[in-house]
């Protein structure tokens, strides 16, 4: 029976709320760094969901984001290789609906059932941007969700499914738009997602013959804390029902809404337990999941709550306008060097993969990857071994007041670390207070974005300290 393998969820450590000044808001909600994007956050997403899983049989990755870095790229292939899946898989884009994310779940359960692929990675990220301190601005969160679909170990299977399509022109952004736009808010809401919405809904019980009382939990998807409770109790859901949307701690984070929802449900199931899951962009999807014995056996993921748990607040409302809305985030800055596509392709396994060369003589790992080893001098005599899940200890660090980053997030602090079994390399540290930082503290491997030039995003591994759940003051 095919269904959901692992789950797996990235929320920004970076949020603002009460506290940061020029907010003038009581609402919380997670924001991506200026070196974080849909991209990024997804391989974070699919590091979590991946596990122990062997990342050589998986047989496809599709991802879904309506905030793509490229609109003539695929994304997906990029995620697969930073994740460090084989180069013979499907990789396939599913954009331009806050419903790509459901719709992209669905046709790798589609793709499983038909047996051409055994497990599909399936990713979905948002980070838009709304005017400055509109309602959507007030909503919009960031982050990712991801999942493994495969025909074993099944956690949760897929036990219906249930769509409608409905063209109307209600929230939009076209391929030159900054923002998100919407037509006049009653007709938005009143022709649109309170019309559709109940109608997926019901059309799905009806399809598996259930009632609302027979749901364990029901995924919603709302635009915002109001409107989600309104539909709720349209429905005829009870509160016990209804799993938490986390407005006022995440925030709607489009494409992936409904799905980092259902990892929320996923982490708190039970087996036996039904799962309706249900979004909505022009039309509205939604499944019906039955949960498995085998959710007991899944461990050690960040998810939702470790995520939700850990962050840092930005000091600063100015911080946040200067990368995500003000004329700084499209200006492509002034840089002693220019990107190289070709340099990237040939070096993109250390790059993209972040591999590092184990010596077949004497086992000595080195980064960048070497001809000849530093300890037995073997020449040509390497393995590829991959550091990006592999935590470190600082070695040594320097704080940098002159780095070519913005000037909320100076000092950059330049790190060496000595991973985990062996290797020392030299990164930039994200996410960090710099106050915190100290010799010998353990640290772990991001995915992010240096720069932006000529039109190529030049994306790279940084390391951050170690996420716990205590509360960071930013210093931004």
């Amino acid at each position: 029976m095919a269904g959901i393998v692992s789950y797996g969820a990235h929320i920004p450590v970076t949020r603002i709320g009460p506290d940061t000044k020029g907010w003038d808001s009581t609402i919380e909600k997670a924001v991506a760094y200026y070196d974080e994007d849909s991209l990024t956050m997804a391989v974070s997403a699919a590091i979590d969901c991946l596990g122990n899983i062997d990342r050589r049989a998986v047989d496809g990755l599709f991802f879904a984001s309506t905030t793509s870095p490229y609109s003539e790229k695929l994304i997906s292939t990029t995620i697969a290789t930073a994740v460090d899946l084989r180069d013979d898989i499907i990789t396939h884009d599913c954009t331009n609906s806050l419903r790509s994310g459901t719709g992209a779940l669905r046709l790798a359960l589609d793709s499983v059932k038909a047996g051409s692929v055994n497990q599909v990675l399936v990713t979905a990220a948002d980070c838009r941007i709304a005017i400055p301190r509109g309602s959507f601005d007030l909503s919009f969160g960031d982050g990712a969700a991801s999942f493994m679909v495969g025909n074993t170990n099944v956690i949760a299977t897929i036990e219906g499914s249930y769509s409608i399509s409905d063209e109307m022109l209600d929230i939009w952004r076209t391929s030159t738009s900054k923002y998100v736009r919407s037509w006049e808010e009653r007709f938005v809401y009143d022709e649109g997602y309170n019309r559709v919405f109940p109608l997926v809904v019901k059309g799905l019980l009806d399809k598996c013959q259930l009632k609302p009382g027979d749901i364990t939990k029901a995924v919603l998807y709302g635009p915002d804390r109001r409107r989600h409770a309104a539909m709720a109790k349209m429905l005829g859901f009870q509160p016990a029902q209804i799993q938490d949307p986390l407005f006022g701690k995440l925030g709607n984070t489009g494409t992936a809404f409904s799905l980092m929802l259902l990892v929320a449900a996923l982490e708190d199931a039970k087996p036996g337990d039904k799962i309706l899951c249900a979004s909505y962009g022009n039309g509205a999807d939604a499944l019906l999941l039955k949960v498995t014995d085998e959710i007991v056996k899944v461990k050690n993921k960040r998810a939702i709550k470790y995520n939700l748990g850990t962050k840092m607040m930005l000091d600063n409302f100015d911080s946040y306008l200067s990368y995500r809305h003000q004329a700084f985030a499209d200006a492509e800055p002034q840089l002693p060097f220019r990107p190289s596509a070709s340099c990237i392709w040939r070096e993109r396994d250390s790059i993209y993969r972040l591999y590092g060369s184990k010596c077949k003589t004497c086992g000595t790992i080195q980064y960048p990857p070497q001809r000849v080893c530093t300890k037995c001098r073997a020449k040509d005599n390497f393995d590829n071994i991959r550091l990006s899940d592999k935590k470190g200890n600082l070695f040594t660090y320097s704080l940098d007041i002159m780095a070519a980053v913005p000037r909320f997030d100076l000092p950059m602090v330049d790190a060496v670390i000595d991973f985990e079994g062996g290797g020392r390399g030299n990164f930039m540290m994200t996410d960090k207070n710099p106050m915190e930082i100290k010799v010998g503290m353990e640290v772990e491997m991001t995915f992010r974005k240096l720069h932006t030039a000529q039109g190529i995003h030049n994306y790279y591994w940084k390391c951050m300290p170690v996420r716990d759940s205590k509360q960071t003051k930013g210093e931004n």
